[in-house]
């Protein structure tokens, strides 16, 4: 498996990001959510539009996300993509075409679609979208191909 199948495949079968953002104090905020990919360029996630990292977003938009297997044992095999995106809250003239994709298939426990209607105003539930412009993935120092003795990132392309 190349180091871009591998990313696809953890993108493509994690619920969970760690989500980075700047807080005013200009101290880095981490938060996790629950996320959907739309391929690999574009993440959605829904939150509170008074959460702190979704005031944070409309304030910095520029975000880092890490997604990894949070399962693997100490000492495992850890794999990780990180991505590095611009982010934003989804405007409401593009809601009924991008809640479906941020939905599908991601909420599995659900019966119903996820209704639309609940990320509109009045409601407090919001969708946002992050643009990424970078992937890179978490190298084993011990990896046989890859390894330099230290963990490292590299860069892929996907």
């Amino acid at each position: 498996m190349t180091l871009e199948d591998d990313a696809r495949h953890i993108i493509d079968t994690t619920r969970y990001m760690s989500l980075g953002t700047v807080d005013p104090d200009g101290r880095a905020r981490v938060s996790p959510v629950y996320y959907a990919p739309d391929g690999y360029d574009v993440v959605y996630w829904m939150s509170g539009l008074e959460a702190q990292h979704s005031q944070n977003v409309l304030r910095q938009p520029e975000v880092s996300m890490a997604i990894f297997d949070s399962t693997v044992p100490i000492g495992g095999d850890v794999r990780a993509v990180y991505l590095k995106a611009t982010a934003g809250r989804v405007p409401d003239d593009e809601l009924a075409a991008c809640a479906p994709v941020a939905c599908r298939a991601r909420f599995p426990e659900q019966r119903q679609p996820f209704p639309v209607e609940w990320l509109y105003p009045p409601e407090r539930l919001r969708l946002w979208r992050a643009r990424v412009t970078e992937h890179s993935v978490h190298i084993r120092g011990s990896d046989p191909v890859y390894g330099t003795g230290i963990d490292s990132r590299r860069v892929i392309a996907l």
